[in-house]
């Protein structure tokens, strides 16, 4: 719902632009063990952290913070330098469950997350799982699923895998995305395993993925690295061990790297591999990494009729309930603070990314007759911001303080996975007047910048 009143008027009185943040995890790796002799392999446990997850836009509910236990487990929990060891990641209790009143079908949740690996080497396995499910009653909570993957062995030594972020995709009626992040990664070890060396030349060439998942038709960025310089790449979908019709070429830079794009037509793709030569040579070549086609072939059966819509993104902006501010008189001789409100601020974030907004403001100095001025150090502020319910970002009001000509912060929502909302801003203001200021009116101009 829109606030009403006037709009603030455009040029110096206020403006806003938008801004993407960008953030980044790292990866610690640990130490590596003197050799195999003094190795002790350690079985797969369960572990809890805790995660945020962001339910669709569409359930109008907030995100929500809870714990998810989750457990990994290999093929081969020994592997040489230059294997490849296939990984299993399985959410025994997912932090969210179904957002909604409606429950969901059997067979329409597609899973996909990452796996976080540490210690010898370090790494982030793409994983993904089929479309299988038991039926999910309204508001009832997801069932334990497992997704696969692959790394291969660069380094010998203790190499411990932790669980990562997952989403939860459903097709039923709409396309729908849960996506939920570990809040303070990595999420503990789950699985350590001991890679040996036997002397043998190693295979260091490595692919990621720019998303685990994506619809028939749908471009996925691949990037590469420890390819030989120069040399044309093959990127290429797989179904099971069978390589698909959907490839592409790209060529590695003088560092052995490359980043291409490949479009998945192949509804039974689960895998995307990136090889040198004419065709697919483990020896000289990364992958699988897990992909899985959502939403099927798209194919519509016999008396049905499929039904396509979509969400188009729209602007960062806010609205003012007004322009003028009157402020309360204060004596002269006696000085002190001249109150006001400011007048409400609406923001509304409708881009659907994951950028928060910032909403600053500064203010000139105050003149009066004769030019006489009151300093723009003398105007402070206590900011208050409300959120409206089910929007997906939490605003939060800015320190009360000072504004100057320097400026301060009024209110803010930050980055995240999934950002948006409406918020009301509001603000009491408070100008200290010195005692024998000369009489008259004063007047400066706060202006407030949205970004």
């Amino acid at each position: 719902m829109r606030r009403s009143g006037a709009r603030g008027r455009p040029g110096h009185h206020r403006r806003w632009a938008a801004a993407l943040g960008v953030g980044a995890l790292v990866v610690a790796g640990g130490g590596v063990l003197a050799g195999p002799a003094q190795a002790t392999v350690t079985a797969s446990v369960p572990v809890d952290f805790p995660t945020h997850c962001i339910p669709p836009a569409i359930a109008g509910i907030p995100p929500i913070d809870g714990t998810t236990k989750a457990s990994i487990t290999v093929d081969n929990a020994a592997p040489k330098v230059g294997e490849t060891v296939t990984v299993t990641y399985t959410v025994v209790e997912a932090a969210a469950g179904n957002p909604v009143d409606l429950a969901l079908p059997a067979d329409i949740m597609t899973p996909t997350g990452k796996v976080t690996v540490g210690g010898a080497q370090s790494a982030s396995v793409t994983v993904a799982g089929p479309k299988k499910n038991d039926p999910v009653p309204g508001k009832g909570t997801f069932p334990s699923f497992s997704m696969t993957g692959t790394f291969t062995v660069t380094a010998p030594g203790s190499i411990t895998l932790s669980p990562g972020d997952y989403n939860i995709h459903t097709s039923y009626i709409m396309e729908l995305d849960t996506p939920c992040t570990v809040t303070d990664p990595p999420a503990p070890v789950s699985e350590t395993i001991i890679a040996t060396d036997d002397g043998g030349q190693v295979n260091e060439r490595a692919i990621r993925l720019g998303a685990a998942s994506g619809k028939a038709g749908d471009e996925v960025t691949v990037t590469g690295s420890k390819f030989t310089p120069g040399t044309d790449i093959t990127l290429a979908g797989r179904a099971g061990d069978t390589q698909t019709a959907d490839t592409a070429t790209v060529k590695a830079d003088g560092s052995g790297g490359f980043s291409g794009r490949l479009t998945v037509d192949d509804p039974a793709t689960t895998g995307i591999v990136a090889y040198e030569g004419g065709s697919w040579d483990p020896a000289k070549g990364a992958g699988p990494q897990a992909y899985t086609v959502t939403g099927g072939s798209g194919e519509t059966p016999d008396g049905s009729q499929k039904l396509n819509t979509s969400i188009q993104a729209g602007t960062l902006s806010m609205l003012q309930a007004g322009d003028t501010v009157e402020m309360s008189a204060v004596d002269f001789g006696r000085g002190g603070a001249s109150r006001g409100s400011l007048q409400t601020v609406t923001v509304e974030d409708f881009r659907g990314g994951p950028a928060g907004w910032s909403l600053t403001g500064k203010v000139t100095d105050f003149t009066g007759p004769g030019g006489a001025t009151i300093g723009a150090s003398a105007l402070s502020w206590t900011p208050v911001c409300a959120t409206k319910p089910g929007s997906p970002s939490t605003c939060a009001a800015g320190s009360a303080g000072p504004v100057g000509s320097a400026g301060a912060t009024l209110a803010s929502t930050p980055n995240g996975t999934f950002t948006g909302g409406e918020f009301t801003v509001d603000a009491r203001l408070a100008l200290n007047v010195p005692a024998y200021t000369a009489p008259g009116a004063y007047s400066g101009v706060l202006t407030l910048t949205l970004t």
